[in-house]
């Protein structure tokens, strides 16, 4: 009798002490496991890289998978250019629903995994892509492994060409707006003695892809050499557009190691320069500071920000040569229009793009930012 009490206290002991002791061995391992993961780092504000040595390629365009994919398999394109050392800066342009915080989540964990340095990073929404599932296409700028544009380069400000939409058409055809940008582009590169067959890359941002086969075919035409970004950069624009800018590569030295110009036969503007020429052995890239809200004090607060990390990094704002801004509205451009020359040096106005974008990585960001500026030393 005792040795069956015996054995059923040790039954009973066992139905509720085991499951107890397996429980906390489960949940110390998994605070063990919680414990050991790791955060990953965010990418630099700005990255100082060598003049001489920069080179430019864009990703090409799929429609497999979704944005993560698509964002892991273009950065594997780039990883895969024989002559690539290091890339320094990402460019993503994303189109569709996906979380496009994602972008930077993939690029620190993608790069941290290879233990590569992380670029900085621009993440901008547009309103459409030129390719069916596409949903994101990606502009890197990487360092050479020897030099490759021992003159230095020129940074061309986006060139505009506009009209009115015409409400009684339902295809909007572009190519004519194409052709003048590009017209102009090359009037540019003409004044700094520059052929189209130097140009490194060229973006062109435009309000509709209904002809994108004729504006591809003219830009590809005009500038061979070039990495070549095209996307429609709102959904439902205001106006029709196409405004392209470019990077290329100086056949000579510029007399000073950075000049500010307005080559004769393009509009001047007291707002902007044209062409940045820059022979400096280093340059500051930064990725986009974004502006919550639109009112002139936040305005005000992301350039506090940007000019903070090109401190960081050894560079004035004052001394950007090339501002790339993202303003959701025209009415957010014009605020920022206003504003930025409490920061940028009105005599020497860097050259700029800036025109209305879909979308920012924030629902609360009214606009974006990034430059190229040069360090002290």
């Amino acid at each position: 009798m005792h040795s069956f009490a015996a054995r059923a206290i040790a039954a009973l002991l066992i139905f509720y002490l085991v499951p107890a002791l397996v429980g906390a061995k489960k949940k110390k391992k998994e605070e063990e496991f919680t414990q050991t993961l790791e955060v990953l780092p965010d990418p630099p504000a700005a990255v100082k890289v060598d003049t001489a040595r920069l080179q430019f390629f864009v990703s090409p365009l799929t429609g497999k998978g979704l944005l993560s994919q698509q964002v892991r398999d273009s950065i594997k394109v780039f990883w895969k250019q024989p002559q690539v050392g290091q890339i320094v800066k990402l460019r993503a342009f994303v189109a569709g629903t996906g979380d496009m915080r994602r972008v930077q989540s993939i690029v620190s964990e993608m790069f941290s995994e290879k233990k590569q340095p992380l670029p900085a990073v621009s993440t901008v929404q547009v309103g459409v892509l030129p390719l069916e599932g596409a949903q994101v296409l990606i502009e890197a700028t990487a360092v050479a492994k020897k030099p490759v544009n021992p003159s230095g380069l020129a940074f061309i400000s986006g060139q505009a060409a506009t009209e009115k939409l015409n409400p009684d058409q339902s295809a909007m055809h572009v190519a004519p707006l194409t052709a003048k940008s590009i017209a102009d582009l090359k009037i540019v590169l003409d004044g700094i003695q520059v052929t189209p067959r130097d140009v490194l890359r060229v973006s062109c941002f435009t309000s509709s892809l209904d002809d994108y086969a004729e504006v591809r075919r003219l830009v590809t035409a005009e500038f061979p050499q070039a990495a070549t970004t095209i996307v429609q950069a709102q959904r439902s624009p205001g106006q029709g557009i196409v405004e392209c800018e470019a990077v290329a590569r100086l056949k000579a030295a510029p007399a000073a190691p950075v000049k500010l110009v307005n080559p004769p036969g393009v509009a001047a503007s007291p707002n902007y320069s044209q062409v940045a020429l820059v022979n400096t052995p280093r340059l500051v890239l930064t990725g986009t500071q974004l502006a919550f809200r639109s009112q002139d004090a936040d305005i005000r607060l992301a350039f506090d920000r940007l000019k903070t990390s090109l401190d960081q990094a050894g560079a004035k704002i004052s001394d950007t040569v090339m501002s790339s801004v993202y303003p959701l509205t025209q009415t957010i451009a014009n605020r920022v229009r206003a504003l930025r020359f409490e920061f940028y040096s009105k005599e020497k106005p860097p050259a700029s793009t800036m025109l209305p974008f879909e979308g920012l990585p924030s629902l609360d960001a009214s606009f974006a930012i990034d430059v190229v500026a040069i360090p002290a030393n």
